[in-house]
């Protein structure tokens, strides 16, 4: 029996459906761990907020609802790891698969953004803060959100700009 699709994987790329106000907050799914980050309302700015553990699905929706809820989020936006050529890897699916629930689960627009390297450039960062290889490995993956989440709103924000000159 063929399976049915439900969703258009594409959907979730599609960068002009997130309010251009209001807090965002981005997730770097991780295996064992989930990074968490929140932009301001305005979107200028981002900060890691914190990392969850990793467990049932259950557990992470009822977490991510928590604190979606608190900060009055307006958008959430996954990292998408990509392979260095842009091809998908098995982490690329479970991603999918997770801002698929996640889209069918929350009451608004749940977004993917490349994150290829950005688990290497928050590692370099914090070491250039002088983080401990304990801190680091704690700060890790919401410091890796804060770049997926400030990275998508740079995207957008271009976006946004190419859209308005091409219209005149």
């Amino acid at each position: 029996m063929q399976e049915k699709k439900t969703t258009n994987p594409d959907d979730f790329l599609d960068v002009f459906s997130v309010p251009a106000r209001g807090r965002l907050v981005a997730l770097d799914p991780g295996t064992k761990r989930v990074g968490v980050a929140v932009s301001d309302e305005l979107q200028f700015t981002v900060r890691p907020l914190k990392t969850i553990e990793r467990g049932s699905w259950k557990k992470l929706l009822l977490q991510i609802k928590e604190i979606l809820a608190e900060l009055d989020a307006v958008g959430l936006v996954l990292g998408l790891p990509l392979e260095t050529d842009g091809s998908e890897s098995p982490m690329s699916l479970e991603a999918r698969r997770l801002a698929r629930n996640f889209s069918l689960s929350l009451d608004l627009p749940v977004r993917l953004h490349d994150e290829r390297v950005t688990s290497y450039e928050a590692r370099g960062r914090l070491w250039r803060e002088g983080v401990s290889e304990k801190d680091l490995r704690k700060r890790i993956d919401s410091e890796a959100a804060a770049l997926i989440l400030q990275d998508f709103i740079d995207f957008r924000n271009q976006k946004l700009r190419d859209r308005d000159r091409a219209a005149g």
